[in-house]
């Protein structure tokens, strides 16, 4: 079973550094993943991932992955880290956000949900039972319970009949994880998922309900869909606050820099989201001193490293202007260096917050980051 080691919280907030140890190694808290939906973090190597960018952990998506190259497959394979050469932990998330974002294409039932491959139409079946399976075959250190997230708006009673069925799934989910075996000789671990759309008492309820379930650690879905921050926060502080200190909390899908700051300050640990690749592709960066979009003309003569302040050969040996004009010029390789330099950023971002939670000054570090690195440079 996955580990977590609790080791210290911020005085002012309720900011946390900790440590969770998997099969395949440890990951320092807070930690952020970058996104392999298929296996491979856009533009990005395993080796650029593990030596110059310094990622603990990635997320591959269940989806994906059984959808192409498939369960035999990966199987065949001997499981994902063999499949693609990470040596480090993986998370997989269940594919059910990728299903309930197909709305057109998918029918939702008590037994699971049916969807049709984006790919060649084909039709599927995901069950809470399969999807354990599906992740028990890919491999992943820590497998997530299949949920409904729901689309807004939503009513009350549709909010509260999508809860209502992630948790039945949910304890489904648990008898399969219960009944089956890692197949690779290490140990995976269990995550449920709160829901209850934006309603306080709906998240009350189903963190009430998650906790109780006693899993090696617990995620926060159903945020980041188009809500505003503010509530964002106020729904992430109150599940935390119901979540057991002792787990891992992982807030799926979020976010930017500042997301992840605000967030962190009220308890969670573990992040994830696409914004870092996907914004860097198209020429957004992050840097301490704010956001800079590198397709813009005052760059074309910029000479100045990317971020001198983010310990990345990317980072620090190439120009703002050379970038703009690989970005210009339609390059693929300014699209890797610019995914390569935003994870670099995000990662360092993550050590930069931990080390700040064990000297005890997070807070007062947070509140002078966040409007920094929402600047528009």
């Amino acid at each position: 079973m996955l580990l977590f080691e609790l080791i210290r919280q911020d005085l002012n907030s309720a900011a946390r550094a900790g440590r969770m140890t998997t099969g395949h190694g440890p990951v320092d808290t807070p930690a952020f993943m970058p996104v392999g939906t298929a296996g491979s973090v856009k533009g990005v190597t395993q080796e650029q991932l593990k030596t110059d960018i310094g990622a603990g952990i990635i997320l591959a998506n269940t989806y994906h992955l059984f959808l192409r190259p498939g369960n035999e497959v990966m199987a065949a394979a001997g499981g994902i880290h063999r499949f693609c050469g990470w040596e480090g932990p993986f998370l997989t998330d269940s594919g059910g956000y990728q299903v309930f974002s197909m709305a057109a294409s998918r029918k939702l039932t008590e037994e699971g949900v049916w969807f049709r491959s984006h790919i060649d139409g084909s039709s599927h079946l995901f069950t809470p039972e399969n999807v354990v399976d599906t992740q028990r075959v890919i491999g992943a250190d820590i497998i997530m319970a299949l949920d409904e997230c729901l689309s807004l708006p939503a009513s009350g009673e549709e909010t509260r009949r999508s809860m209502e069925l992630t948790h039945r799934w949910l304890d489904r989910g648990l008898i399969r994880m219960e009944a089956t075996q890692p197949l690779y000789g290490y140990d995976q671990s269990f995550f449920p998922i709160v829901q209850g759309g934006m309603d306080p008492e709906l998240r009350r309820n189903s963190a009430r309900y998650i906790a109780g379930k006693d899993c090696a650690g617990c995620a926060i879905g159903g945020l980041s869909v188009g809500e505003p921050e503010e509530q964002m926060y106020e729904l992430s502080g109150l599940v935390c606050g119901i979540l057991p200190a002792s787990k891992p909390r992982y807030l799926m899908g979020v976010g930017t820099p500042w997301n992840l700051l605000e967030n962190m300050a009220l308890g969670v640990d573990l992040f994830d989201c696409v914004i870092p690749t996907r914004n860097g592709r198209n020429g957004m960066l992050f840097t301490g001193e704010g956001v800079i979009n590198i397709r813009n003309k005052k760059w074309e003569t910029c000479f100045q490293p990317l971020d001198e302040a983010t310990p990345c050969f990317a980072s620090l040996n190439y120009s703002r202007a050379y970038l703009r004009h690989l970005m210009i010029s339609g390059e693929l390789l300014g699209m890797q260096l610019a995914s390569v330099h935003n994870l670099a950023f995000y990662m360092n971002l993550m050590k930069e917050a931990r080390k700040h939670i064990l000297e005890g000054d997070f807070q007062s570090w947070k509140n002078e980051m966040v409007p920094r690195l929402k600047q528009r440079l």
